[in-house]
């Protein structure tokens, strides 16, 4: 018959019993307690936190493409080869030309400088979703030479103006006069207004049709670049080395990785540091097991006397208090991957209860962008929480199962 390690049934019996020192309970519970606090604290926090970079990254390509081709000097010739050569490759789902360019708009005694993207319409919800974000006007109503305009919410308060009003778009790409260099102006109507819900693209963005972008950035039929949006936005070192393979000419790509770069890591090193922070609640827990451990040692020396009397090993019995703070500290971890993981899952339930209960919001929506506090559950977050804890948790059970090995039967029986 199978029979469990003495050290095993030892550890869990002096974890169940009831001890003389109250006190010893007390502490062992409050470091359990502890432990699942910081371990529920950090899963949570980092679900939030994964769940704003989640919710700011898709607003991002929601205007963003996930890769761009393009040739020396930001130009591409020739795009209907390319787009048909970049169709075929099985994780590409999208591709549009564009023309971008830097430009300022002016209204009386109003300017704003703006990035200037020439789009097809018929091509640009491959890559966009610029029609879901409009909230006045179609994209459709961009059509060659009519010179219409789409901007942003707040670049369009910021120059006061709506639909149906003109703007002047002053583009760098001068013309030769009599009196010299002189800047490109062209005048262009507003026909819709878009709403992202990012600053850098509501107060910042304009879209004209491809053609009249060519005009104004004097293009001819050449275009800035090639978009694409992918099956799977990770998989874009994959499809660079897909497209090295099929397409025969020199092009620099870019993707959405390296077009927000310092926005991801900026994130990233975020997350890393509020890591660093909470772990130090669950090291804090951790730690009081020594504490109450060492009691536990002073407590149970005449049995650990007797254990070594009767031919137990110094391994041995630093095993039997290893399993018992391991037991608290394992305890407490399952318990706050239990509390984090049902958190994070329902913070869409809870974060509106305590609004409702205090009567406040946490992120006002005249106010804040995301007004809804996002959570996204990693595993990979909770296993490595898990971990943390229970590697905290053995290194602070060391000291005292190694004082306890160090035990002499004669002293601690002197007396008895």
């Amino acid at each position: 018959m199978f029979q469990l390690p003495y050290e095993l049934l030892l550890g869990l019996r002096y974890t169940r019993a009831k001890r003389r020192n109250g006190f010893i309970s007390f502490i062992s519970f409050s470091s359990m307690i502890g432990i699942a606090l910081g371990v529920t604290a950090l899963i949570v926090v980092l679900s939030i936190m994964n769940g704003f970079q989640k919710e700011l990254r898709d607003r991002i390509l929601d205007m963003t493409p996930h890769m761009t081709l393009a040739e020396q000097g930001e130009r591409l010739s020739n795009w209907q080869t390319l787009y048909g050569q970049v169709q075929s490759l099985p994780l590409v789902t999208g591709a549009a030309p564009n023309v971008s360019g830097q430009g300022m708009l002016s209204l009386g005694g109003r300017v704003k400088g703006v990035m200037v993207k020439g789009i097809l319409p018929t091509f640009e919800p491959e890559v966009a979703s610029l029609s879901e974000k409009m909230i006045a006007g179609e994209m459709s109503s961009l059509k060659q030479r009519d010179y219409n305009m789409i901007i942003g919410m707040e670049l369009a308060n910021a120059l006061g103006v709506s639909i149906g009003d003109k703007v002047t778009l002053v583009a760098p790409q001068g013309s030769v006069s009599p009196l010299g260099m002189m800047p490109r102006l062209k005048r262009f109507t507003i026909s819709g207004l878009f709403e992202v819900g990012m600053h850098e693209y509501d107060s910042g963005l304009a879209f004209i049709h491809m053609s009249d972008a060519q005009r104004v950035f004097k293009l001819g039929d050449q275009v800035s670049a090639l978009q694409l949006q992918l099956d799977d936005m990770f998989l874009v070192n994959r499809v660079r080395q897909s497209i090295g393979l099929t397409v025969p000419k020199t092009l620099y790509v870019r993707d959405w990785t390296q077009q927000h770069a310092n926005f991801f890591r900026a994130i990233e090193m975020e997350k890393r540091m509020m890591f660093i922070v909470l772990a130090l609640i669950i090291m804090v827990a951790a730690f009081n097991i020594v504490s109450t451990m060492v009691m536990v040692v002073t407590d149970k020396q005449k049995d650990i006397a007797v254990l070594r009397t009767i031919g137990a090993s110094p391994n041995s019995i630093s095993m039997i208090f290893m399993i018992q703070g391991l037991v608290i500290g394992v305890v407490g971890a399952l318990l706050g991957i239990a509390g984090g993981v049902t958190l994070s899952w329902n913070i869409d339930v809870i974060i509106p209860f305590i609004e409702g209960l205090f009567g406040f919001e946490f992120f006002p929506p005249d106010v804040y962008y995301i007004s809804k506090i996002p959570s996204d559950l990693h595993w990979e977050d909770v296993y490595t929480v898990a971990g943390v804890a229970f590697g905290l948790t053995l290194l602070a059970t060391l000291y005292p199962a190694r004082r306890a090995a160090k035990t002499r039967p004669v002293e601690a029986l002197r007396y008895e």
